[in-house]
């Protein structure tokens, strides 16, 4: 009863403390007459709906809600609206988040700091490179995010860009935002060639250089980390002669390649596709030494206006130096053909190479340096009609969806993810052998549970909750769409992980292995029993009604959430996660309060919130009744008469009579260690103590009959004397 009223109090302080006065949000209207006091507004139907701003200097501003011009899905399935105010020249003076469904916004994040970091838009135009927490380019607006809403300020980022330009586009053409069919680019590329030598081809500018000396990328550097203290011996010297030419253009794809070759690599591409041809001498290597198949290339990139295209292993394809053909091409020591998939480059517009000079400044960290040269292809090789010779294309080609950026930009999250998901499976296919190695299985888990507690958890904010089964269910009933899911890669390669595991292996592989508040839990109270402070054990027959405090929490939650899924959001505070591991503690006290007080109470109980209080182990626990296998061996005797793997059960997942609750069971597999040990395991030793008596009494006739035997010669031997 004391421990009951502890918990009552905590959640009392959490939810006073969580407590904040609901404000009216301002509409579009009230908002306007605070950004511009005194103005004039007035609504328009053209070119987009939306509001003009006569100000004093009658220059006019102009304010509209970007879902007519953008519609990207967040983490919740649903787009986030604002409203944005720009000048007539597309730099935005205002903008504000009007209506958003983020789970981890609702609840986890103050408001504040969303608006903080819409805040940092003031200022920016239209025609700018924008992206959040990218850190060396000088050409590039970086903005700082917000710790634990990755995905949201990412959607929010590409939902301001992609409105700003289209409502500056539409602006200047005085065309609707929703027709970039009748502004879309017209050229074409010439489809002839001619015969040409390397020379000419770079004469030509169909092939361009990037040149780099010792000096300039010392020099790059410069008031950084990675800076030299002595400088380069030879800032003169050659650091990197590099190449690139786009390979679709005939007259050089021909020429480099030859025909045949050439032919091949068309026939492998979809129209869409645009290869680029990049050869380069020099100690540095563009393709990088440490680039993994499966992974993305980090020293070379393509930027055509503000955006961005990456290049993954598929988009690679190797070269030798024979296989370039055009007269005088020089010897070349790295060679390679990267792809542009999807028509995310168009060769009838400006675009720019990108180089990433990298410095390694320690053990973990780097520096970079970028370097950039430009390509226009010639008036020569395209077919310009008259309406488009003297104006320039204002609406860029469809995007790649937001999803494929955030994989490329958290590829080595996901490999290391990838990585120690791979590693748990071959734990968990080796169990009857790791078992029968204790100290060996012991070191493993505890090293798995700091890399589930410190990659997973406090790195990688990977944390799963009640919340994601929420707003997985209804987006089934509210229409479904996987980029919603794949737009948190950490997220959706964990929640598929825990999926294959419930079938196979029960809630347990997810509660035991994978959960890092439930890791956190476990470590502390491994570094209780380490310094002998004293366990406290749960009758076995108050813990077996306390087993239903979280199917209850979860019945309560989930009607919550069919009224309404942000008041389900709020109450799920009852998971101390968001606290701990998102936030990492940093936090209203309350908050912080109510998380410690279940971390404190691990130090004397196992998992107490584990066992009674999550709802997301009581959701796991639903569908993992439909398991395939038990994974977790038993005897006859276990229960009856043996209940030695029940007393030692930290969790209490086994019954008296010797059943496993797999729904309770976190797959510790200390009952299996029992379960091997000769000299520890009841049934064993009994087995043992019986095959050793029988061996005992076959020994004691042997040397009975021996004994006869002797006798019997004795005898005999005197009867011949």
């Amino acid at each position: 009863m004391p421990l009951v009223r502890l918990l009552a109090s905590l959640l009392l302080l959490l939810f006073v403390n969580g407590t904040v006065s609901a404000t009216t949000p301002l509409s579009p209207a009230g908002l306007l007459a605070q950004w511009y006091p005194g103005a004039a507004v007035e609504p328009v139907s053209e070119p987009w709906q939306g509001w003009r701003i006569i100000t004093d200097d009658k220059t006019p501003s102009y304010a509209f809600l970007t879902r007519q011009f953008t519609d990207i899905p967040a983490y919740s399935g649903k787009p986030v609206e604002l409203l944005l105010a720009m000048d007539s020249s597309g730099r935005l003076e205002h903008a504000r988040v009007l209506e958003h469904h983020e789970p981890i916004l609702l609840i986890g994040i103050p408001e504040i700091k969303l608006t903080e970091f819409v805040d940092q838009y003031q200022g920016i135009d239209a025609g700018e490179r924008v992206q959040v927490g990218l850190s060396r380019r000088d050409d590039i607006h970086s903005l700082d995010g917000v710790t634990g809403a990755t995905v949201t300020v990412m959607v929010i980022n590409q939902t301001i860009m992609r409105a700003l330009r289209a409502a500056r586009a539409a602006l200047a053409e005085g065309k609707t935002a929703s027709s970039p069919e009748q502004t879309a680019a017209s050229a074409t590329l010439q489809p002839d060639w001619q015969p040409r030598s390397w020379a000419e081809l770079y004469e030509r500018q169909l092939v361009r250089s990037l040149r780099l000396t010792e000096g300039e990328v010392e020099q790059a550097f410069s008031g950084t980390r990675a800076a030299s203290r002595t400088g380069p011996a030879a800032p003169d010297a050659v650091f990197m002669a590099l190449y690139f030419s786009p390979l679709r253009v005939a007259e050089a794809g021909i020429n480099l390649l030859g025909q045949q070759q050439y032919d091949r690599l068309m026939a492998s591409l979809e129209p869409g596709d645009q290869p680029v041809l990049v050869v380069a001498n020099g100690d540095y290597s563009f393709r990088g030494n440490g680039f993994v198949r499966g992974g993305i290339f980090d020293r070379i990139r393509l930027w055509q206006g503000a955006e961005e295209i990456a290049f993954r292993d598929m988009d690679y394809q190797r070269l030798a130096a024979s296989d370039l053909l055009a007269e005088g091409t020089p010897e070349f020591g790295e060679l390679a053909i990267f792809i542009a998939r999807e028509d995310s480059l168009d060769l009838t517009r400006p675009w720019q190479f990108e180089l990433m000079v990298r410095r390694q400044v320690g053990a973990l960290d780097s520096e970079f340096a970028s370097f950039y040269a430009d390509y226009s292809l010639p008036d020569a090789y395209l077919d310009l009609p008259e309406s488009v010779v003297a104006t320039e294309a204002v609406w860029s080609e469809e995007e790649a969806p937001l999803w494929v950026s955030v994989w490329q930009h958290k590829a080595v999250q996901i490999a290391v993810l990838a990585a120690g998901l791979a590693v748990l499976v071959i734990i968990l296919f080796l169990q009857d052998w790791l078992v029968q190695h204790p100290t060996l299985l012991h070191r493993l888990r505890i090293g798995y549970l700091c890399y589930t507690l410190f990659f997973i958890g406090w790195y990688s904010l990977a944390q799963l909750s009640i919340i994601n089964v929420f707003t997985f269910l209804h987006a089934l009933f509210g229409g479904f769409q996987w980029s919603s899911f794949l737009l948190d890669p950490m997220m959706f390669i964990l929640w598929s992980f825990v999926a294959l595991t419930l079938l196979l292996w029960g809630r347990g592989i997810f509660c035991g292995w994978l959960c890092p508040f439930g890791a956190l839990q476990e470590l502390v109270n491994e570094a209780a029993r380490k310094l002998k402070i004293k366990q406290f054990t749960v009758p076995f027959a108050l813990h077996e009604r306390l087993w239903a405090l979280k199917y209850l929490i979860l019945l309560g939650l989930f009607g919550l959430s069919l009224q309404s899924l942000a008041l389900a959001e709020q109450a799920a505070e009852v998971e101390p996660f968001k606290t701990a591991v998102t936030l990492r503690f940093v936090r209203e006290w309350g908050y912080v309060l109510y998380a410690l007080g279940w971390v404190v109470l691990s130090l004397f109980v196992r998992k107490a919130y584990c066992r009674y209080i999550c709802p997301l182990g009581a959701a796991l626990a639903v569908p993992a009744r439909l398991r395939l296998f038990d994974w977790i061996k038993r005897r006859q005797e276990c229960g009856t008469p043996c209940q030695l793997c029940a007393k030692e059960c930290e969790v209490q997942a086994i019954h008296p009579d010797g059943r496993i609750n797999a729904n309770e069971c976190h797959h510790c597999l200390d009952c299996q260690i029992t379960y091997y040990n000769q000299r520890k395991c009841p049934p064993l030793v009994m087995k043992a103590k019986k095959r050793r008596q029988r061996e005992l009494e076959r020994e004691a006739a042997r040397i009975k009959v021996t004994n006869v035997d002797i006798t019997g010669l004795q005898g005999e031997s005197n009867e011949q004397a």
